[in-house]
């Protein structure tokens, strides 16, 4: 089920890993956090194959890493609007949603992979070296933000 902020986090347990997943037309960006939920770190990124190989990978990881929590990332338009691609992450959702009972949160990624792609290429990482890890760097970088704010609410 996709929640809103306070029901998602008054949802989750005390302790276990989230997920944060950064959905691209062509890549799944996925990072993961250590049990204590305080830091996100990129995971891998999967190749993106159909709607329903994808939500099955997803859930299979789900239940392997004992998943307590999905953040998702969600793509509005810089005004705050929703558009194409929001739709297109609300259908995997939707999706997810069908196939597993990990609580789903939708979390702002505006600008997101750009933060990621000014650090690495300050980092002097290459052009294709970035290409092939920016999603699941994406994916933590979203992640890290709804960690911290699930700090911030519990101060």
């Amino acid at each position: 089920m996709i929640f809103d902020r306070s029901s998602f986090y008054t949802g989750l347990s005390g302790i276990g890993r989230l997920m944060g997943i950064d959905v691209g037309t062509k890549t799944l960006g996925i990072a993961v956090s250590d049990l204590k939920r305080n830091i996100a770190s990129a995971d891998y990124t999967i190749r993106r194959m159909s709607l329903a190989k994808d939500v099955a990978l997803i859930d299979s990881y789900i239940k392997d890493k004992q998943i307590s929590g999905v953040v998702v990332g969600w793509p509005l338009n810089m005004n705050g609007t929703t558009g194409a691609q929001c739709d297109y992450v609300k259908k995997f959702c939707d999706a997810l949603c069908r196939s597993s009972d990990a609580p789903i949160l939708l979390w702002d990624e505006r600008l997101s992979s750009e933060a990621v792609d000014r650090m690495l290429i300050q980092a002097g990482a290459r052009r294709e070296k970035r290409k092939q890890i920016i999603d699941s760097l994406a994916a933590s970088y979203i992640l890290q933000g709804a960690l911290d704010a699930t700090r911030q609410r519990l101060t």
